[in-house]
């Protein structure tokens, strides 16, 4: 089976990629570094050539929220063109658990304008919805910070190592589309201060996490659950505490 991983060169991508090759598939990295552009659509009909299914993990360079929108519109239209040129079977695309509540953000704007055009292109797709990574709590602290103090609300959340979401993606691409969203979660629940707060006493970082319900998240209000997976997703088996042992 060919696989081409859009963003292939990546912290998600390069690790789909091993892991499929790992498993006997052609798995192909895609990205602008590899002369795949899928803003300009450059050298998307080459490699996409005998491909059986596509996975998408790109991100945009920019989070300002037209730059981000553009990207996943104008990216997303893009390649589902050219997959549908060349036949491909199964899109399977990354986004993040509660997209669809997180509209007051302008990135979460664009993963959902992202997600709807995948759901009415007319190629069987596959949504991966992931919590959110072990390794993004710094830019989760770093857009909560100002001066040496990080505010953030006291909700719910179950993250993630990246490993575990490129062995979901992974698993996900080879396996029949589902035309659907699949969720997939760490296996321990945090409140999102609490995590960031013990993320950065690990790194001897000497801000002062704040717990403040009011706190914005990337822009938007949370409620309690607004992070959370439902009941069927799929639990992840690395801890929090053991990569950050992992880490030192």
């Amino acid at each position: 089976m060919k696989v081409v991983v859009i963003g292939g060169t990546g912290l998600i991508g390069s690790k789909v990629v091993g892991r499929l090759g790992e498993h006997g598939h052609e798995a192909g990295a895609a990205a602008p570094n590899t002369g795949v552009n899928t803003l300009t659509g450059e050298g998307l009909a080459e490699v996409l050539k005998g491909a059986s299914v596509v996975i998408d993990v790109s991100n945009s360079p920019s989070f300002e929220d037209e730059a981000v929108m553009e990207f996943f519109r104008t990216s997303t239209a893009n390649l589902l063109k050219a997959e549908d040129e060349a036949g491909v079977t199964h899109h399977v695309a990354l986004s993040v658990v509660g997209t669809e509540r997180l509209q007051g953000s302008g990135y979460f704007r664009a993963k959902q304008a992202q997600e709807e055009l995948i759901k009415t292109s007319g190629i069987p797709y596959s949504i991966v919805h992931a919590t959110q990574f072990f390794e993004f709590v710094k830019a989760i602290a770093a857009a909560a910070t100002e001066g040496d103090t990080v505010r953030l609300a006291p909700v719910k959340i179950r993250p993630i190592g990246s490993d575990d979401v490129a062995a979901a993606v992974g698993r996900t691409a080879v396996g029949a589309p589902v035309n659907g969203v699949v969720e997939v979660a760490g296996p321990d629940e945090f409140q999102l201060d609490q995590l960031v707060r013990e993320g950065l006493a690990a790194e001897n970082d000497p801000r002062t996490v704040v717990t403040d319900a009011h706190a914005p998240y990337f822009g938007t209000e949370l409620k309690e659950t607004t992070l959370l997976p439902g009941p069927d997703a799929h639990i992840a088996g690395t801890r929090f505490v053991d990569w950050l042992a992992q880490r030192r």
